[in-house]
């Protein structure tokens, strides 16, 4: 029992779906480094994206509000998995306040590839540096799928890239850690 104008919303949104589901699970993954997590995220933000596609499909940028969605429902993911990882190592640490993760000799491996590195940064960071450069986006187009300053997303995708180039090697020149993030723009890598 279809409109004429619930068909065609829902041909736009099947486009849009069609468009932009490929590039929302890379975005994802990227900002989880999680790939079995990837397409279950970027089939919850379609969801969440159906459910207001009469908002959606009249906002200036709706691609934009996708990655958005994206992010945040990856930031509550990995906000989830740190809470979890904190009551298991509660629950498993010794008494008397030991964390039960302190090693006299921790074995770290020499080379840290570059979606290890990724996991390792702050998720703000993180989504900076892996829209401006894994996606291509702009400082604003940036700043409006996070919902920050064109400033904020300056200074950590700086920090970022920085702080990647430390966790690569302090021989790994900016330059390379860069190209290293925008090689995942097309799953390139791992």
């Amino acid at each position: 029992m279809g409109t004429v104008v619930d068909d065609a919303a829902a041909a736009e949104f099947h486009a849009f779906f069609e468009a932009h589901y490929a590039e929302l699970a890379r975005l994802a993954r990227l900002l989880t480094g999680e790939a079995d997590a990837a397409d279950d995220l970027a089939a919850d933000a379609l969801l969440a994206l159906w459910r207001r596609w009469d908002r959606v499909r009249n906002a200036d940028h709706p691609v934009a509000y996708a990655r958005g969605v994206v992010a945040n429902l990856a930031r509550t993911r990995i906000r989830s998995a740190v809470r979890e990882r904190r009551r298991i190592a509660l629950f498993w640490a010794p008494r008397g306040g030991a964390d039960g993760y302190a090693v006299d000799d921790p074995d770290v491996p020499a080379v840290v590839d570059v979606q290890g590195a990724l996991r390792r940064l702050p998720f703000r960071k993180r989504a900076c540096v892996v829209l401006r450069h894994a996606f291509d986006l702009s400082e604003r187009d940036t700043s409006l799928v996070l919902g920050i300053s064109v400033g904020t997303v300056k200074s950590q995708t700086s920090r970022g890239v920085a702080e990647l180039q430390r966790l690569l090697g302090p021989e790994t020149p900016a330059t390379h850690v860069r190209a290293a993030v925008a090689a995942q723009r097309t799953g390139g890598g791992h």
